[in-house]
């Protein structure tokens, strides 16, 4: 591998019809090319044959680096360094992104790994790649795992480096044009902080950053997001941050900037409910001029029992209400994430989050609710019982593949009483209009027809009767009617489903 200046990255689907870069692959990407390195990366969404382009850039390369997190991801992960494993056993596959930082043992025991990167990878991935172009050992790099004579050797942690500190990401690798052929509009994801204060049982955000909050500065952010959206035109960027809102002062500094510089992007916000809860019909006006238009949060469950288990006593209701009012009269879309099957749920707190959805819904018309079905994934509290939940976990990298549509079915979750939840949500998705990042446009008459069996739907929902679903049925068949892009990887799996009131 000596004298070689070329590193690839393969990046397998997620959801193909809201695709966009992977934005974990550019941040690594950037002190390669500041090192003198060159960067090839194979989308799988927008790449036809991705397994035999990979074949074909690793024939000049130094390594191939593949991030990925839990659940099918890991199919095309393992199908790729397989591949390249046949063609070549020496050639180095590195695994880095969250599921390799909270498993690296089991991952880098898979016999298509060489390498796996814990937590972050920016200068890690740099070193790994200097030792292989100089055939020298990794055991002074931090925070990697590795083999040496079948044995799984780990070096220290690396300790983690303030957001401020790290390189800007190499958005200049991504194919915005690819992306925006597969998705219908032109958008990128963007990062301004890191971590979260909070604890909440199911989140594995401080598995690998921590609770450490830490932000670029309000004058960085808006530097950054206005070239970034004008460079390469445009329409939206995802603040992919787990809790924008922690700094109220600094949220209003970024948009105060945003609307001085002029900027016309949309953008969107995650933010817990509480801190949502604090900002004033003023600031909101004023996020909305800078471009805000939608603010994700985190509700969960309408159960005070449910709250308490996922360790959220934090969250106010009556908040979360004015939340929505105040959003909607400053023209900025509040949209609340659900979780359905948390440990300790019932058909009663279930009925009373659908009733709190419902309420919420006939009180603000425009509000956005996701909801998802409980999966325990690795580095989250919650994790720490799943023997005595009875859950049993993959004992393989490949097995994980599956973890995700195989845990919609739960131990305490199944049969007749799972079908009904999937039955519950399939109404959710029905009952009010979603908006996906997708770009599709379904005829007026599709549209009449959708919203014919909405009010049916919402009946259902608040009768909490499903029995004879004729709506679903005809909801299927107004989907394979409409022009929306089909993801590789099926993306009921992997996305929440959406409902917005209206």
């Amino acid at each position: 591998m000596k004298g070689r200046k070329k590193v690839v990255f393969f990046f397998p689907a997620f959801s193909s019809s809201e695709a966009t870069a992977p934005l974990g692959i550019l941040a690594v990407a950037t002190p390669l090319l500041r090192a003198g390195y060159s960067v090839a990366i194979v989308d799988s969404t927008i790449t036809p044959d991705f397994k035999r382009r990979v074949l074909r850039e690793v024939e000049d390369a130094l390594c191939l680096g593949i991030s990925l997190v839990t659940g099918p991801m890991i199919r095309e992960t393992v199908q790729v360094a397989r591949a390249v494993k046949v063609w070549n056993p020496e050639f180095p596959v590195i695994l880095g992104g969250w599921h390799p930082s909270l498993l690296p043992d089991q991952t880098l025991q898979a016999d298509c790994v060489d390498v796996v990167v814990r937590g972050q990878g920016e200068d890690a991935m740099l070193e790994i790649v200097q030792r292989l172009e100089a055939g020298a050992p990794l055991d002074d790099v931090q925070g990697v795992g590795f083999k040496r004579d079948g044995t799984l050797v780990f070096t220290p942690p690396r300790p983690l480096r303030p957001i401020v500190e790290l390189p800007p990401k190499a958005y200049q690798l991504a194919d915005f044009d690819a992306y925006e052929r597969i998705c219908g509009r032109r958008w990128a994801m963007y990062t301004s902080s890191l971590a979260c204060p909070f604890n909440c049982s199911y989140c594995t955000n401080a598995g690998v950053y921590g609770r450490n909050w830490n932000a670029l500065p309000a004058e960085q952010v808006v530097e950054e997001t206005f070239d970034l959206a004008t460079r390469y035109c445009l329409e939206m960027l995802w603040v992919v941050d787990d809790n924008f809102l922690v700094d109220i002062d600094r949220a209003v500094r970024i948009a105060e900037g945003l609307v001085r510089v002029g900027a016309r992007f949309r953008w969107s916000i995650q933010a817990t409910t509480n801190l949502t809860a604090r900002l004033t019909e003023d600031n909101l006006r004023l996020l909305c001029r800078a471009g805000l238009h939608q603010i994700c949060q985190g509700v969960d469950s309408a159960s005070p029992k449910i709250l308490k288990l996922m360790n959220k006593t934090f969250q106010d209701f009556d908040s979360i209400y004015q939340s929505a009012e105040r959003c909607l009269k400053a023209g900025i879309r509040p949209s609340f994430n659900i979780i359905f099957g948390y440990p300790g749920e019932g058909r009663k707190e279930r009925h009373e989050t659908i009733r709190f959805i419902l309420d919420v819904c006939r009180r603000y018309p425009g509000t956005e609710f996701w909801t998802n079905i409980f999966t325990p994934y690795p580095g989250s509290p919650i994790m720490q019982h799943v023997r005595e939940l009875g859950i049993e976990l993959p004992k393989s990298l490949e097995g994980w593949s599956d973890y995700f549509p195989r845990y919609t079915v739960l131990p305490w979750l199944q049969g007749k009483d799972h079908a009904r939840v999937q039955t519950m949500r399939d109404y959710l998705r029905i009952a009010f209009d979603r908006e996906p990042i997708a770009h599709y446009e379904p005829s007026p008459f599709l549209q009449a027809l959708q919203r014919s069996i909405s009010l049916p739907a919402r009946w259902r929902l608040e009768h909490d009767f499903y029995a004879f679903p004729f709506e679903l049925w005809i909801n299927r068949r107004l989907k394979r009617r409409m022009a929306v892009a089909k993801p590789s990887v099926d993306a009921k799996l992997l996305e929440p489903a959406a409902a917005s009131c209206s």
